[in-house]
């Protein structure tokens, strides 16, 4: 690889990882069976099944309020189900030891406003006790192109700026499973496309990952998989991501009655 191309696509090269496993011969990340979540009367997730193997990338789309941010959730192990069972890496329920294999980027950044860009990863990497903290955190902010602000506080970040850190944030202990609300919310073009290398690399690598995004280029760029989830249920799904592109949109449209981003 040049070096032009390591400037224009600062993440394409694995960082350290074993290439991609086998999906088909992996044991399931994520295994949901009959998986249902409701808040008092409302039901947000109903009788819905999912196998994830391990070094899978799978797209989620559907339309706001569809259950993707709630399905997430479920398997970051922040909610319980109501019905069914969901199994991540083999465990029901929910552990200290089971979310350090997690990353979570969702809608809030889950960062701290008045303390700098670096400030708030050598916090999260102390938590995690991840070695050589400082070194990792610097790393990561050259990573995501924010290595010349790491000094300045967070609330004076632009949006994509900030969702730029909180990526950075969810990856700083190398989880093994990544769940993505929206990921590219907010980024312009340049930065967009930087996480997209980024997410290439990581799929190489052999990482999982489950995203969510209304965004049908990126997420079939980068995914194995595509499904539609809609009212909760399961109403679509693509074995090949990349050879459902040319009818998805035909897809989403028939079945959500919209049109996506």
């Amino acid at each position: 690889m040049n070096g032009r191309t390591r400037r224009h696509f600062p993440f394409a090269a694995p960082f350290g990882m074993p290439e991609r496993m086998s999906v088909a011969a992996s044991e399931p990340v994520v295994e949901a069976v009959g998986l249902g979540k409701s808040f008092g009367r409302t039901t947000v997730l109903r009788d819905f099944s999912l196998r994830i193997g391990s070094g899978e990338t799978v797209a989620l789309f559907g339309p706001n309020g569809a259950g993707k941010s709630t399905l997430l959730r479920l398997c970051a192990t922040l909610y319980r189900p109501s019905t069914g069972r969901l199994l991540v890496f083999g465990h029901e329920g929910t552990s200290a030891a089971l979310r350090r294999r997690i990353g979570l980027l969702t809608h809030q950044s889950f960062l701290y406003p008045d303390l700098s860009a670096r400030e708030n990863l050598i916090f999260y990497g102390r938590m995690y006790a991840i070695a050589h903290t400082e070194r990792v955190v610097d790393a990561w902010l050259e990573r995501v192109a924010l290595a010349d602000t790491g000094a300045r506080p967070v609330r004076v970040f632009s949006r994509g700026m900030e969702q730029r850190l909180a990526l950075a944030r969810a990856l700083l202990h190398e989880p093994e499973l990544l769940l993505l609300d929206e990921p590219w919310s907010g980024l312009d073009q340049a930065a967009a496309d930087v996480l997209t290398g980024l997410l290439a690399a990581l799929r190489r690598g052999g990482r999982t990952i489950l995203v969510a995004t209304h965004d049908f280029e990126r997420g079939l760029a980068v995914a194995d998989r595509a499904l539609i989830l809609l009212g909760g249920r399961l109403v679509w799904e693509a074995a090949d991501a990349a050879a459902a592109r040319p009818a998805l949109d035909a897809i989403y449209r028939r079945l959500t009655g919209a049109v996506a981003a």
